[in-house]
């Protein structure tokens, strides 16, 4: 990995202002969290679980999260021409990559993971945690790697990676997923239960995944690895071309 690509990456996803919404998305489910302390006491594992956790945690914030800082780190660099000046030196394509992805993760999990832990904590708080906390903040490291990957494909290969990232997050893991069990195989929020599930020891009355947790912890690493792959392939493909 570069270093000096992954300082300046850091640098970059500092400066944009969209970047700040990630902090917000990460406050939302603490805040959640606290009012579900204060109102009429549910089934806090269940709710924990199947509320906080998947509908808020692993299906808005953790790809929201993950698409902002994903399409960042290029940008629209490889369309307008800015890339010219990273890809002219003689750095490897795959170390441009990794350091991207590197930065853009270690941020996302900079984000995603206290508010996972947090909001699961407070959540849960005076009933039994059987492991519930700890296996959706592990299961989101493994969808950080599957999702960002797969983002900074997007962003190399086409200019409209935000747009499509959205409708990705949006219409496919929050309504397709839903209405066809069959695309479990397919989402990464999928994967992530399932790890998740795989840690737990609740009972399968308050959480259970429709992915085993072997198949989601071989799926959302063999995305990670796909998408990268993909991403330098198509960053050695770029030509360098004189500006008219």
């Amino acid at each position: 990995m570069n270093s000096t690509i992954f300082s300046l990456t850091l640098q970059q996803i500092a400066g944009r202002r969209r970047s700040l919404a990630m902090f917000g998305l990460a406050i939302v489910p603490v805040l959640v969290a606290l009012v579900f302390q204060l109102g009429e006491r549910l089934d806090q594992q269940e709710w924990t679980a199947n509320v906080l956790l998947d509908d808020i945690i692993l299906t808005i914030v953790l790809p929201l999260t993950c698409l902002i800082l994903g399409t960042s780190v290029f940008g629209s660099e490889v369309e307008d021409g800015t890339a010219v000046y990273i890809l002219a030196k003689p750095i490897q394509r795959r170390q441009i990559i990794i350091a991207k992805f590197a930065a853009a993760s270690l941020v996302a999990a900079a984000v995603v993971v206290p508010a996972t832990a947090i909001s699961g904590l407070l959540a849960i708080q005076g009933a039994s945690e059987d492991g519930i906390v700890i296996g959706f903040t592990i299961a989101t490291l493994f969808g950080i790697a599957a999702y960002t990957g797969g983002f900074i494909l997007l962003s190399v290969v086409t200019s409209r990676a935000l747009l499509i990232g959205l409708a990705y997050v949006f219409i496919w893991e929050g309504i397709a997923t839903e209405l066809f069990t069959g695309t479990r195989f397919l989402s990464i929020r999928h994967y992530c239960l399932g790890i998740a599930d795989l840690i737990s020891s609740t009972g399968k009355q308050n959480f259970e995944a429709e992915l085993g947790g072997a198949e989601g912890l071989v799926l959302a690493s063999a995305a990670a690895a796909i998408a990268l792959f993909l991403a330098v392939r198509r960053l050695q493909r770029f030509e360098l071309t004189e500006p008219d």
